[in-house]
């Protein structure tokens, strides 16, 4: 028996929820120097009710070759990957309108 989507309540496979919540994010990507001149890029503004963070991360770090960390609402990659993580969240769904590099 199929999955039931518990906010719209619909078939898992024609629930359309995620990809709503991924088009109507405004997210803010930066870089951030914090100690020892440590650069990290930091990604705000994801909706952690709507999106995993834990995941998103886990596929950021992969496809960057980098450590990183979510908390907070926020998603923190080590280095300058400001472009890059851009092209990652284009892929993974979110609309390119809404991924504002600073």
């Amino acid at each position: 028996m199929s999955e039931i989507c518990a906010k719209c309540g619909l078939v898992k496979e024609l629930c359309v929820c995620e990809t709503i919540a991924k088009e109507s994010q405004k997210i803010n990507v930066f870089v951030e120097k914090k100690a020892f001149g440590k650069v990290y890029t930091v990604i705000d503004g994801i909706d952690k009710r709507e999106i995993d963070l834990k995941d998103l991360a886990k596929r950021l770090k992969s496809e960057l070759a980098c450590g990183g960390t979510a908390k907070d609402g926020k998603i923190e990659l080590q280095g300058d990957h400001k472009n890059k993580a851009k092209g990652i969240l284009i892929r993974a769904g979110f609309s390119p309108d809404a991924i504002n590099i600073r």
